[in-house]
C-alpha cells in the first residue's frame, strides 16, 4: 500500500497538471496585478461579460446563464431551490419532461464538485437531503463526445474567434472477465487518483468483475478534477467551426469571453451546427483547458493563460469605456467571501 501511494505521489509530482492551481498560477498573479493597476480595479473582470453576474468569475448562477442561451442549444434544465421538498421536485421534473437518468449539479459550482448522475427517486432524495445549496437538474445529453471550445470576441467585432479546443477522454474501463472494476481502475494512475471518490460513489460494485469487452464509463462528465484526460484539439479550429460558434454566441447577449463545454455526435455535424448540446457556458473564470494536455509543458500553460487573461482585460476595458462599471472593491470582496462559503459547501458535499 505504501509503495502504491509513493508511486501515485511521484506521478502527481512529475505531472504538473495535478499541481494545485495556486502553484501553477504564481506567475499569472503578477500579470493580474499589472492589469488591475492599469484598470484601477482588482475586479475588472466583471466587465468582460456584462450580462453574467461578476462576468462569470465567481458566484454566477448556471441557471441564469442557461436562460441567456437560446433553448435549442442546451438540454432541459430546471432550478431547484435549497429546501424544496421531494414531492415538489418530482412535480417540477414531471412538468419539464426531464427523464431518468439525469444530472444534478450545484447552481453555483466548483470544478465539477457535487455533480451526480441520478437514476431514480431514491438517489434524488439522497442528493436533495444532502444539498445545502441550490442546484439544477438537467436532461442527460445523448451525445458521447465532449469538447471545450474557448470563444473570444471584442465588443466592436461582429466575428469572434476560437482560441483553443480541448477534447476530453472519460474514465472508461474495459472488462477482461478476470479483474474486478477496482483492480482495473488501479492499472491506470489517472484513474486510481479518483479511487477514493469512486469508492464512495460505487461502493461494493467496484468488486464486480466486468465481462470481457464490456466498457464502463465511471465518470460520465468531462471534468479534469474528476479524472478526465484533456487533449489539445486546437488544430481542429476551422473557418466553418468558427462561423458556427460565432453565429450561436452572437445570440447570447453580453457574452464575449469564455469556454463552452459541448457534447456532440460527430465532428462534421458539430462544424455544421447539428446534433450538439452545450453542457455549460463558463465566463471570466474559464481556463483554456487545452493547456492540461499531458504533452504540454508548464511554460506552454503560462503562455496560454497570459494570452487569455490579456483578452479578458482588453475586452473588459472596451466594455468599461462603453459604460459598463467595474465591480466596486467592497462588493467584490463580499462576493469573494460568499464564493469561499459556497465552495466549502460543495467540496464537503
Amino acid at each position: 500500500m505504501t509503495n502504491r501511494r509513493s508511486k501515485l505521489f511521484i506521478h502527481k509530482l512529475t505531472h504538473w497538471e495535478y499541481w494545485p492551481f495556486q502553484i501553477v498560477y504564481i506567475p499569472i498573479y503578477f500579470l493580474w496585478m499589472f492589469y488591475s493597476i492599469k484598470a484601477k480595479s482588482i475586479f475588472f473582470f466583471n466587465a468582460c461579460n456584462p450580462t453574467i453576474k461578476n462576468g462569470g468569475f465567481i458566484m454566477e448562477s448556471k441557471k441564469a446563464i442557461y436562460d441567456l442561451i437560446p433553448k435549442q442549444y442546451y438540454p432541459k434544465t430546471e432550478l431547484i431551490i435549497e429546501g424544496t421538498s421531494l414531492s415538489e421536485i418530482l412535480k417540477i421534473i414531471e412538468d419539464s419532461a426531464i427523464k431518468y437518468p439525469f444530472i444534478a449539479k450545484p447552481d453555483i459550482g466548483l470544478r465539477g464538485s457535487a455533480v451526480k448522475k441520478i437514476h431514480n427517486s431514491d438517489e434524488l432524495q439522497s442528493y436533495n437531503s444532502k444539498a445545502n445549496f441550490d442546484y439544477v437538474v438537467q436532461d442527460l445529453i445523448p451525445f458521447v463526445n465532449e469538447v471545450g471550445i474557448f470563444y473570444v470576441r471584442y465588443p466592436d467585432e461582429k466575428m469572434g474567434r476560437i482560441t483553443g479546443i480541448v477534447s476530453k477522454e472519460f474514465l472508461i474501463i474495459t472488462g477482461d472477465g478476470i479483474l474486478t472494476t477496482e483492480e482495473l481502475i488501479k492499472k491506470n494512475p489517472r484513474y486510481e487518483l479518483q479511487l477514493k471518490v469512486l469508492q464512495q460513489e460505487y461502493g461494493k460494485k467496484l468488486l464486480d468483475i466486468l465481462p470481457k469487452g464490456e466498457t464502463l464509463n465511471l465518470v460520465p462528465y468531462g471534468n479534469h478534477a474528476r479524472g478526465a484526460k484533456f487533449i489539445d484539439g486546437s488544430h481542429w479550429i476551422s473557418p466553418k467551426l468558427t462561423e458556427t460558434f460565432n453565429k450561436m454566441c452572437l445570440q447570447i447577449p453580453g457574452f464575449y469571453f469564455g469556454r463552452l463545454d459541448v457534447m456532440y455526435s460527430s465532428w462534421e455535424e458539430l462544424e455544421n451546427g447539428e446534433n450538439f448540446s452545450i453542457v455549460e457556458l463558463n465566463g471570466a473564470a474559464s481556463e483554456p483547458t487545452h493547456i492540461y494536455d499531458p504533452r504540454h509543458s508548464l511554460l506552454f500553460a503560462w503562455k496560454e493563460l497570459a494570452r487569455h487573461i490579456t483578452f479578458m482585460y482588453e475586452i473588459s476595458k472596451q466594455n468599461h469605456e462603453k459604460g459598463v462599471p467595474y465591480l466596486a472593491h467592497k462588493v467584490g470582496m463580499k462576493e469573494y467571501r460568499l464564493h469561499l462559503e459556497q465552495s466549502n459547501k460543495i467540496v464537503n458535499f
